[in-house]
């Protein structure tokens, strides 16, 4: 059996994208698996997308935003891109789909909290549409 890859893409990889990772590595359980990246990654992952991601278990202090690279997007099941101008993200040959979500980037928690509320119902209806049974807290 293949591994199912989907790819999460956004200009900094600092906030979404990185919260959208978290999200179906963790609920996928391994029937799957996604990677995120930026086309213009920033320094560090958004502090406040921290703080809101660890109210739910999950810490991403230590990860660090990654360049898309043409080898990430081989193989993958589906790309997800969000926030990219038609220009700023590249052309992926795998199936596309973008999400219109506020960045999260000069927001308070409380907004934080909401996109981040959004980016994981979006990340459960994805892995129940790719086919992937196991989604449990």
């Amino acid at each position: 059996m293949v591994l199912k890859k989907v790819l999460f893409v956004c200009i900094h990889n600092s906030g979404r994208s990185k919260m959208a990772e978290a999200f179906f590595n963790h609920y996928a359980h391994g029937e799957a698996v996604a990677e995120s990246a930026g086309t213009e990654p920033g320094d560090s992952v958004n502090p406040v997308v921290v703080e809101a991601m660890k109210e739910l278990g999950f810490d991403l202090s230590a990860s660090l935003p990654r360049l898309l690279t043409f080898e990430m997007t081989q193989g993958i099941e589906k790309a997800i891109t969000m926030g990219c101008m038609d220009n700023a993200c590249p052309v992926i040959a795998a199936p596309k789909e973008d999400w219109a979500l506020t960045d999260p980037k000069g927001k308070d928690l409380t907004t934080v909290r909401q996109i981040r509320d959004e980016i994981k119902q979006r990340v459960l209806d994805l892995i129940k549409a790719l086919g992937i049974t196991s989604v449990s807290d």
